[in-house]
């Protein structure tokens, strides 16, 4: 490399060449799309191109979460990316694969939020995505990586102050223990981090260099694009309007799912809007939608009384705290949703969650178990491949005798919908245990003692 900046990166590149050869254990990356971690990639495509065609023996995965919902032009660049990756590893004999994983269909945001009627997530603490939409798929897919291969090394994208001259005072005798170090929660995982400590200006340099071609032949001018921040940094002076449409681009921008509740507003989804990029009236509805969600979490109307398991809790001022949206809630939310799909035209929820969520109201009491088939119908004008097998469990007229009885003789009609859900699930059983456990532990459901347990009687 002619330009003295990127000597560093030559360095970065010896040492991961040295690592490769070290051992066959596979490679795993988590590839975001953000600058760091296409930084990452860009220099292990260098790394195993040296490497002669005989030496490419240990298989690289390039990993990539969909949380399903992503900003829409993240994810079509994400997707694009790891198509390009496959392409450019096949034509060159890399041996690097690119995945798209994403969470277990009951464990996605709108499972949770509808199906089950999790609140948003809430800042500072209340983070309860992460885990289930990026976590959790990346740590399934490293240990199924790791029944298959024994053991194996994830690389880092991280940044840190850390002098690349180590190259000079190890060898390859020295590399277990000193680059790579056990994964703190993944048994036989390792870590490494080849990066340094280097400015954003440089990783934008470097990014940009050779055209802003990418090893995997896409435009880095679409990531740069992506990076459009609410506030200018010095990096403008560097970099200044560097993608074809003019936006000035800084290092600090951070982008996300489109329904994000863990911040006021999402700057990099008003900040495509503002540009009017591409779909920006899409967009626009997208944000709507977002923060009608942040309006209603804190809404009475929509929740609950009582947590998921029955337990009722109060807050710092002595009022009774909240618990998840209630049934009625998560269909004027599924709705909502659903008309946001036809009017963006854009899938924003798959069946398989919606039948998942079908499952989650069946169990939650729903006595009509026809909601979520019947709202579908509405929205959409056709019926759920499904929709001929949900029939009511009771009619209505006996569902509203059923409740009515319960008014009489001052039993909670949700309890009597519990109860009825619960023999209904274990009426096949033949051990009469079963039955007894869950309704015990139905009837002794903190919010039906609340009185008592209060100390009112």
């Amino acid at each position: 490399m002619s330009d003295s900046r990127f000597e560093v990166f030559e360095d970065i590149i010896q040492e991961m060449m040295m690592v490769y050869r070290h051992d066959d254990r596979p490679w795993l990356i988590g590839y975001s799309g953000g600058k760091d971690s296409t930084l990452l990639v860009s220099l292990i495509f260098q790394t195993v191109s040296r490497l002669l065609p005989a030496e490419r023996t240990k298989k690289v995965y390039i990993i990539t979460s969909d949380t399903m919902v992503e900003n829409p032009i993240v994810k079509d660049y994400m997707h694009s990316s790891s198509e390009k990756i496959n392409e450019a590893s096949i034509t060159q004999q890399l041996n690097i694969e690119a995945h798209i994983i994403y969470p277990e269909p009951h464990q996605t945001f709108w499972s949770r939020v509808i199906g089950l009627g999790y609140p948003t997530p809430e800042p500072p603490g209340f983070r309860w995505c992460t885990e289930r939409l990026k976590i959790n798929p990346m740590n399934d897919f490293v240990r199924d990586r790791i029944k298959e291969n024994g053991e194996i090394i994830i690389l880092l994208g991280v940044r840190k102050a850390e002098s690349t001259a180590r190259l000079r005072s190890i060898t390859a005798k020295e590399i277990e223990g000193y680059l790579l170090n056990p994964h703190n929660n993944i048994g036989n995982a390792y870590v490494y981090n080849p990066l340094t400590e280097i400015e954003n200006e440089l990783v934008w340099s470097y990014l940009l260099k050779d055209d802003s071609i990418s090893p995997w032949k896409t435009s880095m001018k679409t990531l740069f694009a992506l990076y459009q921040g609410e506030s200018l940094s010095e990096e403008q002076s560097v970099l200044g309007e560097i993608d074809e449409k003019k936006v000035p681009i800084t290092g600090n921008s951070r982008f996300g799912c489109w329904c994000c509740t863990l911040v006021k507003e999402d700057k990099s989804l008003q900040n495509f809007i503002d540009k009017k990029v591409d779909n920006w009236e899409t967009l626009t509805k997208l944000r709507e939608f977002r923060n009608w969600l942040v309006s209603i979490r804190q809404d009475p109307e929509y929740r609950d009384t009582k947590r998921r398991n029955g337990t009722v809790y109060k807050r710092g001022n002595g009022e009774i705290g909240y618990g998840p949206f209630t049934l009625s809630a998560r269909q004027k939310i599924l709705r909502g949703l659903l008309e946001l799909e036809v009017k963006a035209e854009l899938e924003l929820i798959t069946i398989e969650e919606l039948r998942e969520i079908d499952k989650m109201w069946d169990a939650d009491g729903d006595l009509n178990r026809r909601h979520l088939a019947d709202i579908y119908y509405e929205v959409k004008g056709v019926r759920l491949s499904w929709d001929d097998y949900k029939t009511p469990m009771f009619h209505d007229e006996i569902v509203k005798e059923i409740y009515d009885v319960a008014k009489k003789h001052e039993v909670e009609p949700e309890l009597m919908a519990k109860l009825i859900v619960s023999v209904d699930k274990n009426k096949h059983y033949t051990r009469s245990n079963a039955i007894k456990k869950e309704f015990s532990q139905i009837i002794n459901q903190d919010w039906l003692h609340q009185d008592v347990l209060s100390g009112e009687m």
